[in-house]
């Protein structure tokens, strides 16, 4: 991502920014996001955005606020101010997590297909048209300027002749140097009308792609929404993803989380990302010391903080069956089940462990007879059979009642190809079948450092799947579609577009095109921006040569 920018000057030195990053939901909705912090105020947010322009936007006006109120705190009649902004902000968001579960009741979480398809216009204006040059007046031999005009010795003296010469010389100077100009001018518009039209073809270029990409995107959106309706496994996630997605949740949540649907039994089975107990914000009350000049903090008790972390958990939990159930306006799904992931430090071991610590199942129809807005979120956990510790804080490990599948019909089973690699090979002429469990194989080195596995698939029914890589973590992991294109010439943007498709259509997290050729411009634009990865030959046989395997490409010799 590019660095962002602050708009305006007021931005202080206490002001620190950390790196942009970009994250892709599983069908491929990029999150832009950036950490801030100010030294002064003792202030952090996590700003997010849909795109990279929205989040410039934001940090400018975050960071503006900030400045202002940095400045209004030099003063002690200002200072006690924010303190009690401050002070304000800590007890509303502490209010706000009490009633998690409460605050989303009267609104509806049911996703408009409408809305999720793209209508803004082409961004970038078209290039303008030169205009036509003005030419200088052409010398007028009748112009004064131009004429002899003897007087009486002039004519004594016989100076007539040379005085004329004279005014037709300036006559003919004058014509040159409005020819040369005229010229000038009309060679400047030729140019500049050469450039308008290669400028003028490029936009037009970029605009037809653009309208493509936006037809495709609103395709692909009118598919998911008829798959949804007709209880295809794929779209009932895709579009649960984006209800979860949209419920608004403090910065500091991750609102992470893995859907598996189960259309057989109508059954959607969610692995969700829960806070670390240590993220939560405690901080109850600010004072102004005037005397110091400086802000005093008082948080939440120890127990009062852990007391307010179960109960968020608890409310989270039920809140997303709520909204799973609430939106789901096809009736495609009779029960839900919820499994809670922890990543947090172990204090028995000092590393870092991901952890189950509540888990619940729970039908339509046991749901459908609560009163969401008068229940204890806990008690309510409990009398649906609820699994978890009495003290989530605590983060004692449960099993969870039902975990992801992760088998599949198309997976066959992998043979060792690299054991045959030399720097005689030419992956170009390899067997096909060879090239794609070389690629399992390459792939599975790349993953198992982190305990991932990858799976080569039958080839006459992948569906554009060649193999499929799992990453072990349950609640940032996933899947990742791989592609092995065994080709010669430059791949097209037709089958990233495909790639694409496939990784919408998989529910994966990601999708990787390998090839032993090349990509065209195009396939490049297209996956600009997307959780696609396009390798060509040459990063192939860097990856080879990293796990310590040596070929060569030679396409010539086809």
């Amino acid at each position: 991502m590019a660095e962002l920018k602050f708009k305006g000057d007021n931005v202080p030195p206490e002001l620190k920014l950390g790196k942009p990053s970009v994250a892709y939901s599983r069908s491929g909705v990029p999150t832009y996001r950036v950490e801030m912090w100010h030294e002064g105020l003792n202030r952090h947010r996590l700003v997010r955005a849909s795109d990279a322009r929205e989040l410039e936007n934001k940090t400018s006006l975050l960071a503006t606020e900030w400045a202002n109120r940095w400045l209004a705190i030099r003063t002690r009649e200002d200072g006690k101010e924010l303190a009690a902004e401050r002070t304000e902000e800590a007890q509303q968001a502490i209010r706000s997590l009490e009633h998690m579960l409460a605050g989303v009741l009267t609104s509806n979480p049911t996703i408009r297909w409408d809305d999720l398809k793209e209508c803004r216009p082409f961004p970038t204006p078209a290039p303008d048209k030169p205009a036509q040059p003005r030419h200088p007046e052409e010398p007028n031999p009748s112009d004064n300027r131009f004429r002899a005009t003897p007087g009486f010795f002039d004519r004594i003296l016989g100076r007539v002749p040379r005085l004329e010469a004279q005014a037709e010389e300036r006559l003919q100077r004058a014509k040159a140097r409005w020819l040369e100009r005229t010229k000038s001018l009309d060679a400047a518009y030729e140019q500049a009308s050469r450039d308008f039209g290669r400028a003028h073809n490029a936009w037009q270029s970029d605009k037809d792609a653009y309208e493509q990409w936006r037809r495709d995107e609103n395709a692909a959106v009118e598919g998911k929404r008829k798959g949804y309706e007709s209880n295809d496994a794929a779209a009932i996630e895709w579009y649960f993803e984006r209800v979860l997605s949209a419920s608004d949740y403090p910065d500091w949540m991750p609102q992470e989380f893995d859907l598996e649907m189960r259309a057989d039994s109508k059954m959607i089975l969610v692995s969700y990302s829960l806070p670390p107990f240590d993220t939560m914000p405690r901080l109850r009350e600010v004072t102004y010391i005037a005397s110091r000049e400086e802000m005093r903090e008082k948080n939440l008790t120890d127990s009062q903080a852990k007391n307010l972390y179960d109960a968020v958990l608890y409310q989270l939990c039920l809140r997303t069956v709520h909204e799973i159930l609430e939106s789901d306006y096809a009736g495609t799904v009779t029960s839900v089940v919820f499994n809670g992931y922890v990543t947090a430090v172990d204090p028995a071991n000092g590393k870092t462990a991901t952890t189950c610590i509540l888990s619940l199942h729970v039908t339509r129809a046991e749901f459908d007879d609560l009163d969401l807005a008068k229940v204890d979120p806990k008690t309510c956990f409990r009398a649906l059979k609820g699994v978890g510790s009495s003290k989530l804080h605590s983060m004692a490990a449960v099993a969870p009642i039902m975990e992801m599948n992760r088998t599949d019909a198309r997976f066959v089973s992998a043979r060792e190809v690299t054991g045959l690699l030399n720097e005689s090979v030419n992956l170009a002429t390899m067997d096909w079948q060879d090239f794609e469990h070389l690629t399992r194989e390459i792939f599975e080195a790349e993953f198992s450092s982190h305990g991932g596995e990858v799976k080569v698939t039958q080839s006459s029914r992948d569906g554009g799947v060649d193999a499929i890589a799992f990453d072990p973590d349950p609640i940032r992991g996933g899947k990742i579609v791989i592609q092995a294109k065994r080709y010669t010439n430059t791949v097209g943007v037709a089958a990233v577009r495909d790639l694409y498709g496939t990784v919408m259509n998989e529910g994966a997290t990601k999708g990787i095109l390998v090839t032993t050729s090349d990509y065209g411009p195009d396939a490049y634009r297209f996956a600009k921006d997307k959780p696609l990865t396009l390798m060509n030959g040459s990063n192939l046989l860097h990856l080879l040569e990293r796990h310590g395997h040596r070929a060569h490409i030679d396409r010539d010799v086809l």
